[in-house]
């Protein structure tokens, strides 16, 4: 059988303070995610992630349940009525587990129709309403605006989680440095100072200090190998240095 993805795609102006430079993103990376799933077989889903103890099968149903989890923010922000990402993160994890042993054919579909929704809902939501604020399934306040960019950042570090032939060298490059600032953010309060260094794939440089003043020399390399070490994809081979011992990715 051959697997269809039906997301539609449109260009149709966004209104005043709709986040469509990353709805359209997230677009683009679903294209690439479903090519990627496309070249899958039943061996295949069921070999290693880059994820420790996951599958490519645990990863792909992973990222279907992640796109309902924003959908329901998006009910959220659109109807005013409380709707948490996850009930729980138990029963994420139980779903995500379950979820992985189906049938490859299953998996596909499962996460086409994921993906629809995520779309619809996005599509759907008014202008005023990007501005509610909801609850990241971390925690945090967000307004519904970051959604999107939830999404787009979901896919492609997990589409590198699937070792199946994209890395972050394949990252859209109007969008590395937002990968990179958001990559950054995630240490703020969690090590101790160090400083960053990024030649990004135009060839611009761009630095960051984590923590206030480094006491060490900073970090740097090529965009790809910085995200690579950052999210803990990389042990940082290659880059210059003295690298810190950086608290796990959340």
């Amino acid at each position: 059988m051959t697997y269809t993805p039906s997301t539609q795609h449109t260009s149709v102006p966004a209104p005043r303070g709709v986040p469509d430079r990353h709805i359209n993103a997230v677009r683009q990376a679903t294209d690439v995610l479903y090519e990627a799933v496309e070249e899958l077989d039943e061996a295949a889903a069921r070999g290693d992630s880059l994820l420790p103890g996951w599958s490519r099968g645990h990863v792909v149903t992973h990222l279907a349940r992640n796109a309902d989890a924003l959908v329901n923010l998006l009910t959220w922000a659109r109807t005013g009525v409380e709707h948490q990402a996850y009930a729980s993160r138990t029963d994420r994890d139980a779903d995500i587990e379950e979820g992985s042993h189906r049938l490859l054919q299953v998996i596909k579909a499962d996460l086409d129709s994921a993906c629809q929704r995520f779309e619809a809902a996005c599509r759907d939501l008014p202008a005023h309403a990007w501005q509610a604020e909801v609850t990241a399934p971390k925690g945090q306040t967000i307004t519904a605006s970051s959604v999107p960019w939830f999404r787009l950042r979901e896919i492609w570090i997990h589409l590198i989680d699937l070792d199946a032939g994209v890395g972050f060298d394949d990252l859209p490059s109007d969008f590395v440095q937002e990968f990179l600032d958001d990559a950054v953010a995630q240490f703020e309060g969690r090590v101790d100072p160090f400083g960053i260094e990024v030649t990004l794939p135009d060839g611009a440089q761009r630095s960051w200090t984590v923590n206030g003043p480094a006491s060490r020399s900073s970090v740097s390399g090529s965009a790809s190998a910085v995200l690579g070490w950052l999210t803990g994809r990389a042990d940082g081979t290659g880059l210059r240095g003295e690298l810190p011992e950086l608290p796990d990715w959340v």
